[in-house]
């Protein structure tokens, strides 16, 4: 579950070991929803294999937000923390390997953690970085042309391009399948001119 702390922090192991017995292993196909727009999380979610995406509907039509892979965990954060509806579903892409600790676990563990010297910081630390990329995303939402996100997307996070389906990314991107192909098309086409 929180495996990926080990490596920044491995004097917390013990708490690591301690918790190793609450979570739920779970081997799930692809398409499997995981948390339901409108219902509370109530597990952290960590990936050890697979694909995961976040996403709402917006009459009848998914809009991809996020997706995470191997070594990075999540949770619908405001329903996690505040115990309100899930403003997202979660869902896997490919059959995924997860780990889920129930909610009073990972609160159990933060408390415990909370007098551990530099946590406080790394937790500081972590959630800036997600809040700088999501900035980064939105504003590029706003800024850039969907040609731009794309080719923005084949430079920063190949991975992406590589493992999701077409029609998740051209969700993610904001635009429709038929929009993708035509610029997939056209950066081909300019690349076999150079």
């Amino acid at each position: 579950m929180f495996f990926h702390f080990r490596n920044r922090f491995p004097q917390l192991n013990t708490y690591w070991d301690k918790y190793l017995p609450y979570q739920k292993r779970l081997e799930a196909p692809a398409r499997t929803v995981l948390l339901e727009e409108g219902k509370k999380s109530q597990h952290y979610i960590f990936i050890e294999k697979g694909c995961v995406r976040a996403y709402f509907d917006k009459d009848g039509e998914d809009k991809t937000m996020q997706f995470f892979f191997e070594n990075e965990g999540l949770s619908s954060f405001d329903s996690f923390v505040n115990n309100v509806p899930s403003p997202i579903t979660i869902e896997t892409i490919e059959p995924s390997v997860l780990y889920l600790l129930p909610k009073r676990y990972v609160m159990q563990l933060l408390n415990e953690l909370s007098t551990e010297p530099g946590f406080a910081q790394m937790v500081l630390q972590m959630t800036a970085q997600r809040q700088v990329h999501y900035i980064s995303e939105f504003v590029s939402f706003i800024r850039d042309t969907p040609e731009e996100r794309y080719q923005r997307l084949l430079k920063e996070r190949p991975h992406i391009i590589q493992r999701v389906p077409q029609h998740f990314i051209a969700s993610y991107l904001g635009i429709s399948k038929v929009h993708l192909s035509r610029i997939k098309s056209k950066l081909a086409k300019n690349k076999t001119r150079f």
